[in-house]
């Protein structure tokens, strides 16, 4: 049976034991220890956090701090897939403001949060260096050029779990 922290059943510790223990003689590990609980669970659960400051020694609001200083770092659970829309300028004037729109009505959810389902995250980006194909949306870490609202929609609803 899989251990579990008392106030959140869904987190598994077993993998988090295992990062802990590869790094505990290490000093000056958090960031990667940070970095691999993130790839573990998708994002910085509390509850992990608690168990790594206990079992690392290391002050909560050390990590709390490391892990909202570095952009890379989430603190709220996010969709399983990526969907990152650019409003940099080229952007914005090619129709991302549509883009946005019409994923928030098909996909259930608003920028900046997931689905109900945690399928998807949406985040608005500015500039991702790629303004000749403008509007572009990158989902997960592929970039899709001149992006058109409905043909987008339809790619994101076929993207499989």
């Amino acid at each position: 049976m899989n251990r579990t922290l008392d106030d959140d059943p869904a987190i598994d510790l077993k993998p988090l034991l295992e990062i802990i223990d590869e790094y505990k003689n290490q000093r000056g590990a958090v960031i990667p220890v940070l970095q691999r609980t993130q790839e573990t669970y998708g994002y910085l659960p509390k509850p992990a956090l608690k168990e790594i400051s206990k079992r690392l020694r290391i002050p909560l609001s050390r990590l709390q701090g490391v892990a909202t200083f570095y952009a890379q770092f989430h603190l709220k659970r996010r969709g399983r897939h990526l969907i990152r829309v650019c409003d940099g300028t080229a952007c914005h004037v090619k129709g991302a403001t549509k883009l946005v729109n019409v994923i928030e009505e098909n996909l259930e959810l608003k920028a900046g949060g997931s689905s109900p389902d945690y399928k998807y995250s949406l985040e608005i980006v500015y500039c991702v260096g790629s303004c000749g194909l403008a509007p572009v949306v990158i989902v997960d870490d592929r970039v899709v050029g001149q992006a058109e609202p409905d043909k987008l929609v339809r790619q994101l609803k076929r993207i499989e779990d």
